[in-house]
């Protein structure tokens, strides 16, 4: 229950000492934008519309049309599917609120979309431009690599105090930065492990992050366009290093799924125990992507496939015996067993050289980076000439 003051000009004479009570959110208040959601969130099932148990902003309606894809974020709405289901959900939807159709998706909360005839291309340019100027390093001169080869950094450096906020407010757009940036996300959450007392040779790996980043902002990702949404195949990559935490020891895991050739998901995570428990969280992930998949096509995706170079972690997974070597490893971590047993998960052995999880658990050399940041789909962006394509922004107001 909210009270405000009477509105001037409007008070009631005689009674100025009394307060009204809201019939509604009032924009503004820390209710508003639940009530918002509410409000829009019940619109859709009112037209048809499935809400995705896997993604809770995330609707879908299947008709003879074709299929309808609408994710919402506050009033901003992008809706994607064909041509006819998009003229159809405008109208319905104008009748319910007043709206804003602001076209073809071409940038979205700092994220950058083109279009083209044979992909959709995802860039973070302007942000990152965006956000050097921040570091004050515009103009600076480029680096190769994100981070260098066996860092020593540690949360008991004596080395002299720098600014936290500024620091912080680096580490936040960096973590934003990879988005669309999987290349860089070993060397972002490796830097964000020493937020709470940043010293000076924290802030350099930074900015050497940042001058990599000056150097290769145009990189961005391509997803090729499909005539068919059959025969989807997700497969995924794990991995684990050994205790590379220098001041608690813990491991680092990383983990990378694909839809076809495209990555969709990643990962790179301080973890306890190595790949056992890295490819626990990855089977995970994959389960859920698979619903969602699912959710979303209407069809029967196949168990996602999850590569992992270590044999041993592959046998503790598909192979009980092998109790007495991990009765260490906590229950929650044994859902890879489950869901090999269950096959909604098949578990593959994949060469060390070929495991393409690496580079979200360590940093690695020029030549091992390249290779590496080419196989997982970096490539430069905003080349060559586009068309338009059915995809819609639209924004509500209600």
């Amino acid at each position: 229950m909210v009270h405000v003051r009477q509105t001037p000009r409007f008070v009631v004479a005689g009674e100025e000492n009394k307060v009204l009570r809201l019939q509604k959110a009032l924009y503004g208040l820390c209710q508003a934008p639940r009530a918002w959601n509410i409000k829009l969130d019940a619109t859709p099932t009112t037209l048809e519309f499935k809400k995705c148990a896997s993604e809770h902003a995330l609707y879908t309606r299947h008709s003879k049309d074709g299929i309808l894809i609408v994710r919402m974020y506050m009033d901003d709405l992008i809706v994607t599917g064909s041509e006819q289901e998009i003229k159809r959900f405008k109208s319905e939807m104008a009748t319910k609120f007043k709206m804003s159709d602001l076209g073809l998706l071409t940038y979205y909360l700092g994220i950058e979309v083109r279009q083209g005839k044979q992909a959709i291309e995802l860039c973070q340019s302007a942000y990152a431009l965006k956000l050097l100027e921040r570091a004050g390093l515009k103009g600076c001169n480029a680096t190769q690599v994100p981070m260098q080869e066996k860092p020593k950094l540690s949360k008991s450096s004596t080395a002299e105090k720098v600014d936290a906020t500024l620091y912080r407010s680096l580490i936040g757009g960096l973590r934003y930065l990879n988005h669309t940036r999987p290349n860089i996300s070993f060397a972002v959450g490796y830097v964000s492990r020493f937020m709470e007392d940043p010293r000076k040779d924290h802030m350099a790996a930074v900015k050497h992050l940042l001058r990599y980043i000056a150097g290769s902002s145009k990189l961005g990702l391509a997803y090729p366009r499909r005539k068919k949404t059959s025969d989807l195949h997700l497969t995924g990559f794990s991995d684990c290093d050994m205790g590379g935490d220098i001041d608690a020891r813990k491991s680092t895991s990383g983990m990378v799924f694909f839809l076809e050739t495209c990555p969709i998901s990643w990962q790179s995570q301080k973890q306890k125990i190595a790949e056992y428990i890295s490819g626990a969280a990855a089977a995970c992930h994959g389960v859920w992507l698979g619903r969602l998949l699912e959710e979303i096509t209407g069809q029967a995706v196949a168990a996602p496939i999850l590569r992992i170079d270590n044999k041993s972690a592959i046998e503790f997974a598909k192979n009980p015996v092998f109790h007495n070597r991990s009765k260490h490893i906590d229950i929650k971590f044994h859902f890879i067993r489950d869901c090999v047993e269950r096959k909604q998960v098949i578990l593959e052995q994949v060469g060390t050289d070929q495991q393409l999880a690496d580079l979200f658990t360590k940093p690695l050399g020029k030549n091992n980076f390249e290779k590496m940041k080419n196989q997982v789909g970096m490539v430069m962006i905003f080349k060559g000439t586009y068309v338009v394509t059915s995809g819609m922004n639209i924004e509500c107001q209600e």
